[in-house]
């Protein structure tokens, strides 16, 4: 597909307490004024007072022209078109969270574009493809990643072809996420090959695992080992983590020597 890029923007208007992703347009002494990159035809302001925390001398120390920013919505009146914005009650974790979710939006926007040459739709199809998408999904990365592990079925409602299209795009780029958990062992061992005894104990742990998950002890400092598990789901992590435990302890307590455990908070 040539010309510009293909990008999906929502009708109407963002939520209260809604974060946003925007492009700085002007920026004036009493603040500025942002376009809304998720949006049609929508722009919102910035009063200098929402722009960072404290006194600010000179706006145009905070934000420039064209600067990406993450904004939260105080307020809105649809009918007049105004759109209240806040960059300082924006924190660190929700600006990189925002941030990763308009660059998976944006690689979905291109996943859409190549999978549309591949069954020959028009830019204007793919448009009405996208809104319909957001309409079903709240963003076309969700469709994506629900058809990579799901099939094409779940979007057969785009036509089979498109469908069968994507399914093959997202199956190659989208892998299942991994939940991590951790604990420690304390292991002790008196005998004179107690620390034989204690690393035959550990590797009674890896015995537990599977090739659906990733394991890794690290001695830490006498008498505490790290156990990292990394897993598809918690219910499998911890599982295997359960099991990797029952072996350990029982093998040292086998061997003569004691041993506890504890998991460290999620």
């Amino acid at each position: 597909m040539s010309g510009e890029k293909l990008v999906i923007k929502r009708n109407g208007y963002p939520s209260r307490g809604e974060f946003v992703i925007g492009t700085v347009t002007r920026v004036l002494d009493f603040g500025a004024f942002i376009s809304l990159d998720e949006y049609e035809n929508k722009e919102g302001l910035v009063h200098i007072s929402e722009i960072a925390p404290g006194w600010i001398k000179d706006i145009r120390d905070h934000v420039k022209k064209d600067q990406k920013v993450v904004c939260k919505v105080l307020d809105l009146n649809p009918k007049r078109g105004h759109i209240d914005l806040s960059i300082k009650d924006v924190n660190e974790r929700q600006r990189r969270e925002k941030m990763q979710q308009w660059k998976n939006e944006v690689k979905a926007f291109k996943w859409l574009e190549i999978a549309g040459e591949k069954v020959n739709a028009g830019k204007k199809d793919l448009l009405e493809v996208g809104k319909r998408i957001m309409r079903e999904y709240d963003s076309v990365y969700g469709a994506f990643e629900d058809c990579a592990f799901e099939g094409p079925e779940v979007i057969a409602f785009v036509g089979d072809e498109l469908a069968k299209a994507i399914y093959e795009i997202a199956h190659e780029n989208i892998k299942p996420s991994s939940v991590k958990v951790r604990g420690y062992f304390e292991l002790k061992c008196k005998a004179p090959d107690g620390i034989e005894k204690i690393k035959k104990a550990l590797k009674e742990a890896y015995k537990a695992s599977t090739d659906e998950v990733d394991m890794k002890i690290e001695y830490i400092g006498s008498p505490r080992y790290r156990v990292d598990i990394e897993a598809a789901d918690y219910k499998l992590a911890e599982n295997i983590l359960k099991k990797a435990v029952n072996r350990t302890l029982k093998s040292i307590k086998k061997a003569g020597g004691e041993g506890t455990f504890f998991k460290e908070a999620s």
